[in-house]
């Protein structure tokens, strides 16, 4: 910037040297940044914003940020702001479609500082001239990552360096493995971001490791837990069923890159997203087997995660609840288990889990001389997680080094911080610290040795009250079961007819029409096997549950706990609450990414115990104690020993290296983009012979116009990839707010553009034959336009399994286009495989036409008087009120005019609403509203 804004005082919060270097290289050049996670990324782009901010005549736009983000940058700059005592400093400003028109976003853009604009809002501004591209000083991209070239942010940053050739441009990421995928995926990357240099900081980067590894390295206790042999058996099992389901795919799927298909890719999120990615061209040919089995994958893999993370009660809740979304309902005929439940694998899954809460006792008069012997009760097991007794131990010695360790020299605040991966892990931490010491009853050889042996923590009051909980919900359990199964074969199918396999069993009965064995050693222990050989949901004798839930009624001493949820008046709330000391805090928090920088900063904890293992965070705690000298933090690192635990964290740090290194070999190797031109440079002579036009029939004169072709688009039609290949295929895009049409490529051409999942919805509701209808009462040519993704098959049918594809029905979608059809005879209908086969169908259909008028086309289909200005761009309620019954494109302004919100909305009588929409219309939206949930 100038020297004037070089002599301002700015005060930075980079202690480390990889911060400052970095934060200096940004200054002074545009180029990508690629940090590895927990290295600080916002920390290093709110400094950079204050850097800009506090010149005070800077306009610096922020792309890409999630709502959180936009909390902390925000906070960040005023903290900054402060400090740095800028007057000129303005904070940052949130610019969306909650509450901004478009007169006070032309304010905003006109006074200038930092603002973050949601992608649609900002494509759209930058179209129609709100806000100028030249008047920006900078752009600044977050998660460039996600931008590809068909997004929205790439269609921005072609806008801005068009019109703006001297405006800054920093992108960021801290997400290296999307580089590395594709053919030459940086220099792709760099393509679509209109940069030149790449900068990669992944935690083995020199200046990185010598910043972290100095003299002030946290104190870290690493503590393997091992496993219980009933949680080692489970694990093995599901990994047999993941390797066998991945050996299927492979199987059935030949000629498809499957080089990273085996079990530890399997362990990660994405790889699900993997497989589907790559089946999805040819989805229409894929069988009924191999779409079960993809689904199975994240089934398993929630199954591994849930096993190290939720108690053996809710585990073995799970699992029911997985069955009967698997299994047939009782009486069916249907044969469409997931292959996985035929193994023997899946028995021992779900006959552990029921093991490990309850197991069958039997007589030992009986069991002399019997090999099969009929348990008479059930006895509670309820085994506890590993890691609940050493994090009880991890406390006790804490609160030893305290007692000894009285006064630390130092600026924590002595506060104990647990981390964990998500809410429920929070929950369940909660309740076992704060009922560890409780019991639910004491026998008299208790009573004996209490005196003797110290009290050690357990979790039986959580765990009997887990239990209690679990066998009333599985009473109700089996009304709902049935309907599990018929909802998981509706999202496989995609459609609510199916037609079951009639000749399956040839001759033989329904496998669960067959009489059940109740009170048998298999039915008290484990799922029983079907006819066919996959699992069944077994019920326990009705007497030995009653008998168990006597067993475990709460005790005198679990009555007198209080409730986890109660009701306070707060009247006398200053004789009884009071703040706690830090020092006394153990804090429970779920890993949040960014937002966990901002937990160490606030709490200044001495202890940390990562009750599970995240790199990222491990990271954090690296960068906290490296930027302060005066904290001192201890950190325990649990992990479950030999478990899918420790495999994934070990993987994904490893991934995340292999990236890092593949990143710096390509930027080695990639050749330097010279040109930065938002369109190819075009001869001209060629752009003159596009728009000449030889319709010279009739008297008609040769003319020509060196104007690039124009289309009017709804500016709801933004949340798609059309409008940035039309703006690259040096077409003019005017964004309008329209009532009629999506698309309007000349005075006479409409188009309506829908995606498949579109056209589904919309002839579900019946929106689309009012859209149709409006069309033809305004248009020459009106047409619909069906788009397919570009990487998913271009079909509607798939034809592999006839055995399981819906059944004909008038419902059908391909019937209702033929409906369609023949309602609207004027109607043409137009199929594209891909967005970027609409261009050029687009491009064809322009040829020979006359440009679109965009004041026309806004007010074709408004009522007569009606101001278009004063139509507003907060879609999300309009675009609820679509889907309800009775509400057309015609009525939808009025209803949106008479009243304020969809609450007002909900709230009408049938006479109010029949008033603004008419009787029958008005009708259909009152049922709606007032239908009861409940059928």
């Amino acid at each position: 910037m100038t020297a004037e804004h070089d002599k301002l005082p700015l005060k930075l919060s980079l202690p480390l040297e990889y911060q400052q270097d970095l934060f200096h290289e940004l200054r002074s050049e545009d180029e990508l940044v690629i940090l590895a996670r927990g290295l600080g990324l916002l920390r290093i782009v709110t400094n950079l914003l204050h850097s800009y901010d506090a010149a005070g005549n800077n306009l610096i736009v922020v792309v890409g940020a999630e709502e959180r983000e936009n909390g902390w940058i925000g906070e960040a700059l005023a903290e900054h702001a402060v400090i740095s005592m800028s007057p000129k400093a303005r904070g940052l400003s949130v610019v969306n479609t909650d509450m901004m028109n478009v007169s006070t976003r032309e304010k905003m853009y006109s006074h200038g500082g930092v603002l973050s604009i949601t992608s649609r809002i900002l494509v759209v501004d930058l179209l129609s001239g709100l806000l100028n591209p030249e008047t920006i000083t900078g752009l600044v991209i977050l998660h460039s990552d996600r931008v590809i070239s068909t997004s929205t942010e790439a269609f921005i940053i072609r806008i801005y360096r068009q019109r703006n050739k001297l405006g800054f441009l920093k992108a960021f990421s801290e997400n290296p493995e999307p580089f590395t995928t594709g053919f030459s995926p940086l220099a792709t990357m760099m393509r679509n971001l209109f940069l030149r240099k790449p900068t990669l900081w992944p935690r083995f980067h020199l200046t990185v490791a010598k910043s972290l590894e100095g003299r002030k390295k946290a104190e870290v206790i690493e503590l393997e837990v091992p496993m219980t042999d009933a949680m080692r058996d489970i694990q093995n099992a599901i990994m047999e069923c993941v390797e066998v389901s991945i050996g299927e795919l492979k199987k059935t799927n030949t000629g498809l890159e499957m080089e990273d298909w085996n079990v530890d890719s399997a362990l990660h999120k994405s790889f699900d997203m993997i497989v589907r990615r790559q089946l999805d061209p040819v989805w229409h040919r894929v069988s009924w087997k191999t779409r079960q089995i993809v689904n199975d994958l994240t089934v398993l893999r929630g199954i591994l995660h849930s096993l190290l993370t939720y108690d053996a009660v809710s585990f073995n809740r799970h699992l029911d609840t997985i069955l009967a979304a698997h299994s047939p309902p009782p009486g069916s005929t249907r044969q469409n288990q997931s292959p996985w439940l035929f193994l023997d694998a899946a028995h021992v899954i779900f006959d552990t889990a029921k093991r490990r809460v309850y197991t069958g006792k039997a007589d030992d008069k009986d069991a002399q001389g019997a090999t099969l012997v009929l348990p008479d009760s059930l006895h509670p097991v309820l085994e506890e997680q590993p890691k609940w007794a050493l994090l009880a131990e991890i406390l006790e010695e804490i609160e030893r080094d305290v007692y000894f360790n009285p006064y630390m020299r130092d600026d924590s605040n002595g506060t104990i911080l647990i981390m964990c991966t998500d809410q429920n892990t929070c929950r369940q931490l909660r309740e076992y610290l704060q009922n560890m010491y409780v019991r639910p009853g004491k026998s008299q050889e208790d009573e004996e040795h209490e005196e003797e042996a110290e009290l050690k923590p357990s979790a039986a009051f959580m765990m009997r009250r887990k239990l209690r909980e679990y066998l009333d919900w599985k009473r109700d359990f089996v009304k709902i079961s049935a309907s599990l199964f018929a909802e998981n074969q509706k999202a496989l199918n995609g459609a609510t007819d199916q037609r079951g396999n009639l000749n399956a069993y040839r001759g033989k009965g329904p496998p669960n029409k067959r009489r059940r064995v109740r009170g048998g050693a298999v039915a008290a222990a484990a799922p029983a096997r079907a006819a066919n050989g996959s699992i069944q949901l077994a019920d326990d004798n009705s007497g030995h549950v009653a008998d168990l839930l006597a067993e475990i009624q709460p005790t005198e001493a679990e009555a007198l706990q209080k409730q986890e949820i109660a009701t306070d008046s707060l009247e006398d709330m200053e004789d009884y609450f009071e703040l706690y000391e830090m020092s006394d805090l153990v804090i429970i928090h779920p890993y949040d990414g960014d937002m966990d920088e901002h937990v160490l900063e606030e709490i200044k904890p001495r202890y940390v115990i990562m009750y599970e293992p995240d790199a990222a965070f491990i990271r954090r705690i690296e960068v906290y104690r490296s930027s302060h000298s005066d904290r001192n933090v201890k950190v325990y690192f649990m992990y479950y020993g030999r478990s899918v635990e420790e495999q994934r964290y070990l993987s994904a740090v490893r991934k995340e290296k292999d990236a890092f290194t593949r990143l710096i070999r390509e930027k080695g190797n990639m050749a330097v983009t010279l040109t930065h031109e938002g369109h190819g440079v075009e001869d001209p002579q060629e752009s003159f012979l596009r728009t000449v036009n030889t319709r010279i029939a009739g008297g008609g004169r040769l003319a020509a116009t060196a104007e690039p072709p124009r289309v009017v688009v709804d500016t709801r039609e933004f949340r798609s990839s059309l409008p940035s290949l039309l703006h690259g295929a040096n077409m003019v895009i005017v964004p309008c707010m329209l009532t009629v049409g999506d698309y309007i490529l000349s005075p006479n051409i409409c188009i309506e553009r829908k995606s498949v999942k579109d056209l589904i919805s919309s002839f579900k509701n019946g929106r689309l034959y009012n859209q149709a209808e409006t069309m033809l009462q305004h248009y020459k040519n009106p047409m619909l336009l069906i788009e397919f993704d570009q990487n998913k098959s271009f079909t509607l049918d798939p034809f592999a399994d006839f055995t399981h594809t819906p059944t004909p029905t008038p419902s059908d979608l391909q019937s209702k286009l033929v409906l369609l059809t023949l309602s609207f005879p004027r109607l043409k209908i137009i199929w594209s495989s891909s967005p970027y086969q609409t261009t050029s169908i687009f491009a064809e259909l322009k040829k020979n036409q006359d440009e679109p008028d965009p004041i026309r086309a806004v007010q074709i289909g408004l009522n007569a008087g009606e101001d278009p200005n004063s139509q507003t761009f907060n879609q999300a309620p309009q675009d609820m009120l679509r889907a309800v019954p009775g509400v057309t494109a015609k009525n939808l302004q009025r209803l949106v005019f008479e009243t304020g919100s969809v609450w007002e909305v909900a709230n009408l009588t049938e006479a109010e609403i029949s008033g603004i929409l008419g009787d029958e219309a008005g009708r259909q939206v009152w049922r709606f509203f007032n239908r009861s949930v409940i059928d």
